[in-house]
């Protein structure tokens, strides 16, 4: 059974597996055995810290195969983006001239550095396995850090985001890089994207133009890419999509992949998601596969599970179930259907 769990130290080998295998713009997961190692005991300091608003907090999570605890994926929240430095974006907005003599108006996009999605909660480092991508494993990865957002609201802002690894090509070339970043830094994507991933972006984006980008003059391969999606970032982007995320006027800084934007109102695994009491069970006449999670901080745990669910009625879980989730006779739990 797969389980989603809090990162825990012992977990750093395999993690360097994932950091190795996983996309290129992924930066909050560097292949980097320090850097990692900070990752984790930050975020172990951040489910036991005592939270009544949002922070710095960051809470980092596995996907754990239960039949041999081998690690097939993981993903990540921190409470407050821009906490502790700038969280730097491209505002991508019409700028508008007129003429009044020649009775002409006319708007032309343009690029602005920004960070005014400063404040913000902020879903990164997704990745899975490539075998689990477009299944229940994915859902999974993704969706539950939202029921851990839904039952520990308190901790998190009212607005959640998250950048999609813009487009490169199989040998790791950003057209949008090429024509934007690279003049301001002699780096290849790649190595920009690790640097980010080691240090932080805020070193890079200070460096970057502080005047906007009118995207007309900007080669059309990287036009292109504005608001492109990798390949290999769709399903995260179709997951989050279906959630009831949307784009807005922000891309990456560095790819020009596109931002994702929700209220915790309007996502569809807090507001819909139900909470009820589990029952241990021999028998589960299943009629349907749900999402479902205890409601634990540092134990966070959630599973997918085929279940008979009536709201109102207590949740009956076989033993593997419960055990999967460590509950018992009356814990509480949270449920949503995928």
């Amino acid at each position: 059974m797969l389980v989603i769990r809090p990162v825990e130290l012992t977990d750093l080998p395999q993690l360097q597996r994932l950091a190795r295998e996983s996309l290129v713009g992924v930066t909050s997961l560097p292949d980097d055995t320090e850097r990692l190692r900070e990752r984790i005991l930050d975020s172990c300091t951040s489910f036991d810290r005592a939270v009544e608003a949002h922070g710095p907090e960051n809470y980092f999570f596995v996907l754990e195969d239960s039949s041999d605890q081998r690690l097939v994926g993981c993903s990540e929240i921190l409470a407050t983006a821009g906490f502790e430095e700038p969280f730097y974006s491209l505002r991508n907005r019409h700028f508008t001239s007129a003429s009044r003599e020649l009775n002409i108006e006319h708007g032309v996009p343009a690029l602005s550095l920004c960070h005014d999605l400063n404040g913000h909660t902020l879903l990164r480092g997704f990745h899975i396995d490539a075998a689990l991508a477009r299944s229940p494993a994915s859902e999974l990865l993704s969706r539950a850090r939202l029921m851990f957002i839904a039952a520990h609201r308190q901790r998190f802002a009212d607005a959640v985001i998250t950048e999609i690894v813009g487009y490169s090509d199989d040998q790791g070339h950003s057209p949008f890089w090429d024509a934007v970043g690279k003049h301001f830094f002699d780096l290849p994507y790649a190595e920009a994207e690790r640097l980010c991933g080691l240090e932080s972006r805020t070193f890079l984006a200070e460096l970057m133009p502080q005047y906007p980008i009118y995207v007309p003059m900007l080669p059309q391969p990287a036009q292109d890419c504005i608001g492109r999606i990798h390949p290999d970032g769709q399903d995260a982007f179709d997951i989050l999509e279906r959630e009831g995320f949307e784009t807005n006027s922000y891309i990456d800084l560095f790819d020009g992949g596109p931002t994702l934007y929700a209220r915790l109102a309007d996502i569809r695994s807090i507001a819909q998601s139900q909470t009820g009491t589990a029952l241990p069970s021999d028998t589960c006449d299943a009629r349907g596969r749900y999402l479902i999670s205890n409601e634990s901080l540092n134990g966070y745990r959630a599973i997918v599970a085929d279940l008979d669910y009536r709201q109102g009625a207590p949740v009956a879980l076989s033993p593997e179930m419960c055990v999967a989730l460590n509950v018992t006779d009356g814990s509480p739990v949270r449920l949503v259907a995928l």
